[in-house]
């Protein structure tokens, strides 16, 4: 009943679409309050629960028996007539491409915190992804009943660390064990949630306990006075002391939250079935809806002109494909953010990037892994789409005619691969096309073949990236491989200056092979990849060979010459060259290119990076000094420490190639009592000890 109820009332006024998406750190509860949040709107009838695999939106075998969320999950439901498309994304730093993609087509954003931890590094981490995108969001504080949950504590950190602007529009009642409500800061009402162990009965009282009163009433001068600021006429009523109307000072809130000046916070228990409903209010009330945002900007790719698009269903046709899922039944899906016009089934969309016409067979609405077929999609939905064969992640549709780029969305680089292989000869040419599936459903999973060894390479952000990639490759494609150790994605790159000539000359009978050309190769900053500059005059190399010299270049930096390691944050510059009338060729050319980057890179002081850890480990205050030893021991840069309750938070960069195994290392320093979270934070330099070791091997 609860899916013909979505397609029936599909149609509402774009002012009353919300899309947006659950974002936090890893085992903050953004699961379980999706799942709440999908029990109150009447969207299931049953209360999922992530530690009996009962969760509609951790459909995965393996997200059922890990209890973590690997791929986001798309659904609808309504609320108060509102129809809300949210984004379930996962926590755990390794599928971060998730998270970067679902932001990139969301309006708004619940970002969750737990009440104990407060801020953690994930937390910044989804925080800095949404300011990327100028996401509107609320924060939601949740596990309220936990030892140690502090909720003035997290809002301060919210400020401090975030740099955000928290507007605390709740105020709890009770903490840990007590926790039975929360104060509603602009109506001065108490909402205690009953025994229901469903939560779905609370009580509204006009009284606020005695005991928190004063709080409460400093909490709610503070809102006001942070709303009014926001808003010129408010302003003016507040100093001069005039009555300010709860339905003006949501008006002016809302406003202020979609131009990022304020975040409103609310908390409560979603485990326990608290708070979850004030939480559904406010993505109503404060979160955009399509018309809020008014418009999208693109570029047009024929006059490379800005333009925009309104976000409605009369403009042009304008989408962007933000995800693509291969699924057993129906092939391959195409999750597309439809942001103005509408879409037929049956019909044609051009893809922008590709310069192709694809073919739409179906549209679905999706509800975690369950489908439902539609005729016709409206701006503002995100739905999944059958038949194009050619789109990719971050590609824009729009109609032939009128066609607009959007922006693209950007992922980070893989820092750590290993070596798959097939266990039988019928295996192999299967496994090439798997790995070919998996690597355009995820954006962050890279192959790579070495035709000297034949090994095939597959990278990603983690080793549980990794070996869950691998573990669906056994089950959902009955692939048979064996898989090498976790090695470090390193880099080579140059430290100064040189200069260097590419000559291929062979003469056979009849037509001979001519490429010549020189170039200068120059060190770029960090991170800032390859770039190839042209100072070819008066033709002394032909046009139409200057694309080979550059693939010659390309093909030589990805084989690396000091390790065997890709090079990059490169410039090279050609300069000079010559040709022969008959015997040049692209292939000459390409492989004088390839010849020259090796030679001026030998001299150009070669030198290897490798991937550097953003590491956070939580212990008891006992083994600090244990730890922080051991981090040190491993070329580790120690940050800082920080106290929470009776543990210590330490924090350091330290290179990924020590950290091999470090789960069982620190269980056994810390007697199983530490845990600690890494994400990717940037490339060093190897100390040149090391890499001497290296090339020793």
């Amino acid at each position: 009943m609860a899916q013909n109820i979505i397609t029936k009332n599909r149609l509402v006024d774009l002012d009353k679409i919300r899309n947006v998406g659950i974002i936090a750190h890893i085992d903050s509860g953004k699961t379980t309050t999706t799942e709440r949040i999908l029990f109150y709107t009447g969207r299931t009838y049953k209360l999922g629960n992530i530690d009996e695999g009962t969760t509609q939106m951790d459909w995965m075998p393996q997200e059922k028996e890990r209890g973590i969320t690997i791929v986001s999950a798309a659904t609808t439901t309504f609320w108060k007539g509102v129809r809300i498309n949210i984004i379930d994304t996962p926590g755990h730093v390794d599928f971060t491409a998730e998270v970067e993609r679902s932001l990139r087509v969301l309006d708004g954003g619940v970002v969750i915190f737990d009440a104990e931890e407060g801020v953690q590094s994930q937390s910044e981490t989804v925080w800095r992804q949404a300011d990327k995108y100028r996401v509107p969001r609320i924060c939601f504080i949740n596990k309220m009943d936990k030892l140690g949950a502090d909720f003035e504590a997290t809002v301060k950190e919210v400020e401090e660390r975030l740099g955000a602007k928290p507007a605390v529009m709740v105020y709890p009642i009770g903490k840990e064990q007590e926790f039975v409500g929360v104060v509603d800061l602009l109506n001065l009402k108490a909402l205690i949630w009953d025994q229901d162990p469903q939560g779905t009965k609370y009580t509204i009282k006009n009284e606020i306990p005695e005991e928190i009163r004063k709080t409460v009433e400093i909490w709610r001068a503070k809102l006001i006075e942070q709303i009014a600021e926001t808003d010129d006429t408010l302003l003016h009523k507040y100093l001069e002391n005039e009555i300010i109307s709860v339905d003006e000072l949501k008006k002016a809130l809302r406003k202020a939250v979609i131009s990022y000046k304020l975040i409103p916070v609310f908390c409560g228990s979603s485990l326990r079935n608290k708070g979850v409903q004030p939480l559904l209010d406010a993505i109503v009330d404060y979160l955009p809806s399509p018309i809020d945002l008014k418009e999208i900007k693109g570029v047009n790719p024929k006059t490379s002109n800005e333009e925009s698009r309104k976000l409605t269903n009369e403009e042009e046709f304008t989408a962007l494909a933000f995800k693509i899922q291969l699924d057993p039944h129906v092939g391959k899906l195409t999750y597309t953010r439809i942001y103005s016009g509408t879409l037929t089934s049956g019909s044609y969309v051009y893809n922008v990037n590709r310069d192709k016409q694809e073919r739409v067979s179906r549209i679905l609405l999706m509800h975690a892994n369950q489908r439902e077929e539609i005729d016709k999609a409206f701006a503002g939905e995100i739905v999944a789409l059958v038949g194009p064969k050619e789109t990719r992640t971050g590609d824009s549709l729009a109609t032939q005619q009128k066609p607009i780029l959007l922006e693209k969305i950007s992922f980070p680089e893989p820092v750590i691969s290993l070596a798959i292989e097939p266990k039988t000869k019928a295996d192999q040419e299967k496994l090439s096309y798997t790995l070919q599936r998996l690597s355009e459903e995820d954006p962050t999973f890279k192959v790579k073949i070495n035709h000297e060894t034949g090994q095939t390479i597959i990278s990603g952000m983690g080793e549980l990236h990794l070996e869950i990639l691998v573990d669906r490759m056994r089950r959902e494609m009955g692939m048979n491989v064996t898989v090498g150790k976790p090695q470090v994605a390193y880099k080579e790159t140059i430290t100064k200056t040189a200069e260097a000539e590419g000559k291929y000359i062979r003469q056979t009978g009849g037509h001979g092979q001519y490429g010549h050309c020189l170039i200068k190769i120059e060190p770029l900053t960090r991170g800032e990849g390859f770039k190839f500059v042209n100072k070819i005059k008066g033709g002394v190399i032909p046009s139409e060979f200057i694309p080979s010299v550059e693939k010659g270049v390309i093909e030589a930096m990805e084989k690396g010459v000091l390790l065997g390691y890709p090079l990059t944050d490169i410039q090279v510059t050609l300069y000079d060259g010559s040709y022969h009338e008959v015997d040049s060729s692209d292939i000459a050319f390409k492989i004088a290119g390839s010849i020259a980057l090796q030679e001026a890179a030998k001299k150009a002081d070669l030198t290897l990076l490798e991937p550097i850890m953003k590491l956070e480990v939580t212990v008891p205050e006992d083994f600090m000094g244990t730890v922080i030893g051991d981090i040190s021991s491993k070329r580790g840069k120690i940050l800082g420490t920080e106290k929470k309750a009776k543990a210590v938070v330490i924090k350091a960069y330290v290179p990924l190639a020590e950290l091999s195994g470090y789960a069982t290392v620190l269980r056994s320093l810390t007697e199983g009592r530490g845990f600690f979270y890494m994400e990717p934070s940037h490339y060093e330099e190897v100390p040149q000890n090391i890499i001497q070791a290296m090339q020793n091997k």
